[in-house]
């Protein structure tokens, strides 16, 4: 939409979220709450967006980027903050579109509709987005009058008996014309118990100035602001259910939907099957076809067309897997990149390593990649086959289509086509076994006899 300003408003503290953190940087879906707000309105495509920081906040303000940030300092409320806001904002005449920091289930859609509704014919000075919460408590109520336009927001605290049994309460998003912005923010008092001044004042000194206020209403689960963990908790649940219906309607089976957690950014392409108990952190993109199986954790990783990761897989950041690789049980892998088709099936750690195409990784390979100082790298060429319990000491290169007999440890490099042996000697006794066996049982009556005595 055209000559559009938003303001999001992150100065708070959070105090009941009894946190280090600034509220607004409490994650969900692995972002923070301010990105989501912010990714709701970039489809918007606001000519200006401002976010609202209190003092001191630079990890917000670096979280915002590239968004504009605008300190309020001291904070003297909701009005305050847009007023400080306006002020960066100038001589713009569009729509100033006002929101929380905290709200991070918005829609685009939701916002869209309620710019639309404001630049209704004929245009309204504030247009207010309405819910209607299971428990309006302490939200402030929407006053209608009878041929539906909005008369006021009075707040809980400062409400009659029968304003609060209204239903229908404030969720703290507001559109205003920003020709007219300036002047109707300008009129808010702190002539209150807090001595703050309320952006929600606006429609009572629109009202009063005889302009036109409206408003819409959203289901109140979109609109759901966060003031503590367990408001956090109920938070990133709806959340999850909203990427679980995503992903499923872009073609991906979830076999028990509701023990798989998803990022925000997660990408799985279409015919993907995700079993129970599957956990995508930050940074995931799956191609086609691909099987994740239950109890699998992954982050930062990308995964090829036709793939089967786990189950009981961990897939850390900078993994790559080619089309058609094999990832099985207890596989840790790191920083690695595995080509097409591929397979490290079996209670593996791979780390800091490029592996080729069609390599067979046997059960229990370790890459030493640290030395206590530095990471270093392992190649695995083409085809090479890696036996069971090898550790491949890196730096080291193993060629193409070598093999490295099971139980080795490798320290130099191996050549294409040669056969690495890195363990010790075997040595067989005939009879040892005999005699130890022997020997056993002997000690095993002295010690029968040894108790009896002191009995």
């Amino acid at each position: 939409m055209s000559s559009l300003a938003v303001l999001v408003l992150a100065a708070g503290d959070g105090t009941r979220m009894k946190s280090a953190r600034p509220k607004v940087l409490h994650e969900i879906a692995h972002r923070p709450m301010l990105g989501h707000v912010l990714d709701a309105v970039a489809p918007l495509q606001p000519e200006r967006t401002l976010v609202v920081i209190g003092k001191d906040m630079e990890a917000v303000a670096a979280a915002a980027a590239p968004a504009e940030t605008v300190v309020q300092s001291p904070p003297l409320g909701t009005g305050h903050a847009v007023k400080v806001a306006l002020d960066r904002l100038g001589d713009f005449t569009g729509d100033v579109l006002v929101l929380v920091g905290d709200v991070a289930l918005i829609t685009t859609e939701t916002l869209a509709a309620l710019i639309t509704e404001r630049r209704r014919t004929p245009a309204a000075a504030v247009a207010v987005l309405g819910m209607r919460p299971a428990d309006p408590g302490a939200y402030g109520r929407l006053v209608v009058a009878a041929d539906g336009g909005l008369e006021a927001i009075v707040e809980a605290r400062d409400a009659t008996p029968e304003q609060l049994a209204i239903t229908l309460c404030n969720s703290g998003v507001i559109v205003l014309d920003g020709a007219r912005a300036a002047d109707l923010v300008g009129a808010i008092e702190n002539k209150n118990a807090k001595r703050e001044y309320y952006l929600t004042d606006v429609v009572a000194i629109a009202r009063q100035h005889g302009l036109l206020c409206r408003a819409i209403e959203a289901p109140a689960e979109e609109l759901l602001g966060v003031n503590s963990r367990a408001e956090l908790a109920v938070a990133e649940a709806m959340m999850q259910q909203r990427l679980r219906a995503r992903h499923m309607a872009a073609g991906v089976t979830l076999v028990d939907p509701t023990t798989v957690y998803f990022s925000a950014d997660t990408a799985i392409g279409r015919d993907s099957v995700i079993e129970p108990s599957v956990v995508f952190g930050p940074g995931v993109r799956v191609g086609e076809g691909v099987e994740i199986r239950a109890m699998s954790h992954i982050v930062g990783a990308i995964i090829g067309d036709g793939a089967i990761v786990g189950p009981f897989a961990r897939l850390r950041p900078g993994t790559v897997l080619g089309p058609n690789v094999h990832v099985g049980n207890f596989v840790e892998l790191k920083a690695a990149r595995l080509g097409e088709g591929s397979k490290a099936n079996h209670l593996s750690y791979i780390g800091d390593t490029v592996v080729g195409r069609e390599v067979n990784i046997g059960a229990g390979t370790i890459t030493c990649n640290y030395d206590g100082f530095l990471k270093h790298e392992t190649r695995i060429e083409d085809g090479a086959f890696i036996g069971s319990n090898a550790a491949l000491v890196a730096p080291v290169t193993i060629g193409a289509n070598a093999i490295v007999g099971a139980g080795s440890v490798i320290t130099r490099d191996v050549p294409a086509d040669a056969l690495a042996l890195g363990r010790g000697q075997q040595v067989e006794k005939p009879g040892a076994a005999r005699i130890l066996r022997a020997r056993g049982s002997d000690a095993k009556r002295q010690q029968a006899k040894s108790k009896e005595r002191k009995l």
